[in-house]
């Protein structure tokens, strides 16, 4: 798109990126593993949220009733449809439509 005026491209304000991500709300399954799976009492429950971050404190939320399953979620690892999270910002980790976070507590043998 030009300007009228100058021949140049229009400017255009990009959007602001955190309101953009901040509006997009998916929804998926949490799968528990191990220790994880007994301390939220469940082995998989509904999510709906942007990102991994997101997703988790809404989980621990959920089950703040058990202090057990925060102690649990520090010490996990992510898998986010199959891909390691690793040391990534969990606020920075989208989560797609019908997605799967696994939680996976340290265990020996693996």
């Amino acid at each position: 798109m030009e300007a009228a005026t100058t021949g140049r491209p229009a400017h255009r304000a990009a959007p602001d990126r955190h309101d953009e991500e901040a509006a997009v709300t998916t929804t998926g399954t949490v799968r528990y593993w191990a220790a994880a799976k007994a301390a939220a009492g469940t082995a998989e429950e509904p999510y709906a949220a942007a990102t991994l971050a997101e997703a988790l404190d809404a989980a621990r939320t959920a089950h703040a009733a058990n202090p057990e399953f925060a102690r649990v979620l520090m010490r996990c690892s992510f898998l986010v449809d199959g891909d390691p999270v690793g040391t990534r910002d969990h606020a920075a980790v989208a989560l797609a439509e019908g997605g799967t976070v696994e939680v996976l507590p340290p265990f020996a043998g693996g």
